[in-house]
């Protein structure tokens, strides 16, 4: 597979509320992305790593009918206290590649006729899933970064830094309790989709109670 080279590349510091990470941006087939860097230069093997999609609705406005807000902060929070680590935020990715406004069209969809995540996108004739991780795999072997722990519920992204040239030598759960307003979202997740999301049982079966 032919894969876009890096097109401009820049790094500073960037102190946050957390700590200071080094910021790197860089700009892959067009879009701009951004990794995190913490802790030391001599990051190389088995690195603490989140590689995040990025989620208007639930990154910036914490919208409770995706856990992507909470993901996002439990991942930056992991890296601080272990720490050193890399989160790779991936533009471009909005509503699994879809992109914002159809995203927002999906979300009439859920809430006016029930239907979940994926059918409410194939219902407008879109496709489920069509994220690229290629970027997050080209900044990683970037970085000097040759095996990862990476923070994720999601096999398909271990499968795809794998295919590009990432060895991930051990999945870390990034779990955040489910509510009212997501589990529907996260049951099709696990169900449909094949991530590890036992939150959902333990959410349900509290309901029951």
């Amino acid at each position: 597979m032919h894969e876009q080279a890096i097109e401009d590349i820049a790094e500073s510091d960037l102190v946050t509320r957390r700590g200071t990470f080094r910021a790197v941006a860089f700009r892959v087939d067009g879009h701009e992305h951004m990794a995190l860097v913490h802790g030391g230069p001599d990051l190389s093997e088995d690195v603490l790593v989140r590689v995040h999609s990025e989620c208007m609705t639930g990154d910036i406005f914490r919208a409770m009918r995706c856990e992507c807000g909470d993901q996002l902060d439990a991942a930056l929070d992991r890296i601080i206290s272990e720490g050193s680590g890399v989160l790779v935020y991936l533009r471009g990715h909005e509503g699994r590649g879809i992109g914002l406004v159809a995203k927002v069209r999906t979300h009439v969809l859920q809430d006016e006729q029930g239907l979940d995540t994926l059918d409410s996108a194939t219902s407008l004739g879109l496709p489920v899933d069509v994220r690229d991780y290629r970027p997050a795999a080209q900044v990683l072997r970037h970085l000097g970064i040759r095996s990862v722990r990476l923070m994720s519920n999601n096999p398909d992204k271990i499968e795809a830094l794998e295919r590009h040239g990432v060895a991930v030598v051990a999945r870390v759960p990034l779990l955040v309790p489910a509510n009212d307003h997501n589990v529907g979202y996260l049951t099709a997740k696990r169900d449909r989709l094949g991530h590890d999301l036992p939150q959902v049982d333990l959410f349900s079966n509290a309901a029951d109670r």
